[in-house]
This record gives C-alpha cells, structure tokens and sequence, in this order.
C-alpha cells in the first residue's frame, strides 16, 4: 500500500502571523534606540572630527610658522586673539594683512592674491564645513599667553547637549568661550541648551 506525502511548508496564516511578529518587535526596537536620537548623535561626533582636525591644523600652523594662521607673522603680536566667530564662509575667518588671506586657505591650498596655503588639510575639508546644510563651527582664542584655541558647535543630541552642560557646571578654563554671546547661555549659537560644545 502506497503512502501519501504532504509537501512541508507553512501555510499562508502561518507567514502572517511570522511577519506581524516581526513588524511588532521592529517597532519596539525602534521606539527604543530613537532614530532622531542616534542621526544627531552621529551628526555631532562628526562635528567633534572635525572640530579635532581643526584644532590640530591650527596647532600645527603655529608650531611651523611661530605664529597662529590669523596673524600676518611672528612680529604681529596685537592679533593673538580671535573674537568668537561662526566659521560659515572662507571669509568669516581671516588675517590682518591689507588683503585678507582667509584661514582656510592658509591651512588648505590657496588662491587668493599673495596668499600662501600649507596644506596641513585638503580643500574639500573647507568645502564641506562651510556647505549650508552643515552645523557649523565657531573659532575663539581669548590671545593671552597661554589661551588655547577653541574650536566650537551647537550640540544636537541629547547626549552632546548633557555633556556641554556638565563641562560648564564642572567649572571652565579661565580661557574659555564662556559669555552669554559665546559658548555659554547663547540660544542663538549654541542652540535651545544655550550650550557649545567646545574642544579641547
């Protein structure tokens, strides 16, 4: 006697079933990591990148030159500091000279008049931090011996803007952008927080 066999598999109820579980749990599990959250948070450490490169090719500069990119040379010691500045445009942040070279240029690959570029990042860096849609930095050196260079962005995640805020409740450097129109109790730059982030 001959034994039939079902062909196995699952039935149509079984898959929808398998399915809507599955839409159930990845609705959980986004409502658990929160999307907007997480892209913000990637979006301000990229901002902290490249904050840190930033500072580095200053740094680099001044170890070089003998002097800081926004000065017209080692003898030009009445511009040491630079004022708080949203460096949104190539010409936000410039030097002294009769034509102002742009700092950017100065640290990338120059092409205006007699200015000279050291290449210490490529262009494209420039082209990007100063692009529209970029959450852009702020540059300030208070110019006393010894004031470090800060480089600074309005936080958009959570855990940016709790760490913005901790650093000034921990006490600042007497250095530090740290007036209500820099990097501290300044909505307008630094967004509702009212806090920058500031490296170092």
């Amino acid at each position: 006697m001959k034994k039939l066999f079902r062909n196995a598999g699952f039935t149509m109820i079984e898959l929808l079933i398998v399915i809507s579980i599955l839409g159930i749990l990845a609705v959980a599990v986004l409502s658990a990591i929160n999307p907007i959250e997480q892209i913000n948070r990637g979006r301000d450490t990229g901002s902290r990148s490249d904050a840190e490169q930033l500072l580095s090719a200053i740094d680099r500069y001044n170890a070089f030159q003998g002097y800081f990119p926004w000065q017209t040379g080692a003898s030009d010691t009445t511009h040491l500091a630079y004022t708080w500045t949203s460096w949104d445009l190539a010409s936000s942040v410039a030097d002294t000279n009769t034509t102002p070279c742009p700092v950017s240029e100065k640290l990338s690959t120059a092409t205006t008049g007699t200015c000279v570029g050291s290449g210490e990042l490529k262009i494209t860096f420039f082209t990007r931090i100063f692009d529209t849609g970029y959450n852009h930095l702020f540059i300030y050196n208070k110019g006393g011996q010894g004031d470090s260079t800060y480089i600074c962005f309005a936080p958009k995640s959570n855990a940016f803007v709790t760490e913005a805020a901790n650093r000034v409740l921990a006490g600042l450097p007497t250095d530090y952008p740290s007036t209500a129109v820099q990097a501290v109790a300044n909505t307008t730059d630094c967004g509702a927080s009212g806090n920058c982030v500031c490296l170092p």
